[in-house]
């Protein structure tokens, strides 16, 4: 068994790259967490049990596996570079030989259905999470309805804004939505790039989002994710113009915002998640009656 390098010591994760011919991968959003005790932290922040069932999102050399691994977890880690693949198989060998380990190679937007399918929903999802896929990631697995029980992400600080943002502000999107309707989502901590080998040019965010016991149903999810995507489509038009898009009919448009209780002069950067899921559900029961 190779033994994994000091995760605090930039030398020593360069030195491995180097030894094995490995490069970082910006197209993966390649960084290091180098910082053990934010690294203890956000662990600690995951509130994880004795062999509880725990995805990774990209676990890079480890750093991480290796808190997690120390909490006599049962973890699954998807990632997409194999030199990274055959280093983490080795580092964490002995793992695997007890079953407590194992590694998903590839995609994980292509890949996690396939293991969901295979082995149910775990009660933990963790990432320290590439910064271009970080919103697909999380869209994904809500968008078709798998909610973890927890979830601890680092992420871009502009994308942890957007998830954690409220009507009225500037950063309140259609993801902020989706994060919100599922979770109650909530911030752990900053981090700066020099958290971080290589430094990125962004700092981060850590969040906590919690599986929401009050998940506010509707009559129809996809109704709902597909409708208030439509009305953030153009920030700029209100909610009438962006439904009167989406449904191609003025009239309907003006019909179930009236009936949902809705101004159609507002914009969707105001709606409350309930307010967005009474029009969904009148939209909905009209598209039945058509």
């Amino acid at each position: 068994m190779l033994k994994h390098p000091d995760y605090n010591s930039p030398a020593e994760l360069k030195q491995v790259l180097d030894i094995n011919g490995f490069s970082m991968q910006k197209k993966f959003g390649q960084n290091f967490l180098i910082n053990a005790d934010a690294r203890k932290r956000l662990v600690d922040s995951l509130d994880v049990e004795d062999n509880m069932p725990v995805w990774e999102i990209g676990p890079g050399l480890g750093a991480m596996t290796n808190e997690l691994l120390e909490r006599n977890v049962n973890l699954t880690v998807f990632e997409i570079d194999r030199g990274f693949v055959s280093l983490i198989s080795q580092f964490f060998e002995a793992y695997s030989q007890k079953g407590s380990f194992e590694i998903v190679e590839g995609d994980v937007l292509k890949n996690w259905k396939k293991q969901y399918e295979k082995a149910g929903v775990p009660q933990r999802l963790f990432g320290n999470l590439p910064y271009n896929i970080a919103a697909a990631i999380i869209a994904d697995t809500i968008e078709n309805d798998v909610r973890f029980e927890k979830c601890v992400f680092t992420v871009q600080k502009e994308v942890a804004m957007r998830m954690t943002a409220l009507p009225g502000s500037e950063d309140y999107s259609s993801f902020s939505v989706l994060c919100q309707w599922a979770y109650k989502t909530s911030s752990i901590m900053d981090l700066a790039g020099g958290n971080f080998w290589p430094k990125p040019n962004v700092d981060s965010r850590s969040v906590v989002m919690t599986k929401n016991p009050d998940y506010p149903g509707c009559k129809s999810p996809q109704e709902f994710i597909k409708m208030q995507r439509a009305l953030f489509s153009s920030r700029r038009k209100t909610v009438r113009n962006n439904l009167c898009g989406y449904l191609h009919n003025n009239d309907k448009a003006i019909e179930y915002l009236d009936k949902a209780g809705i101004d159609k002069m507002k914009r969707a950067e105001v709606l409350s998640i309930p307010e967005m899921l009474r029009l969904s559900d009148v939209i909905y029961e009209g598209k039945k009656c058509q």
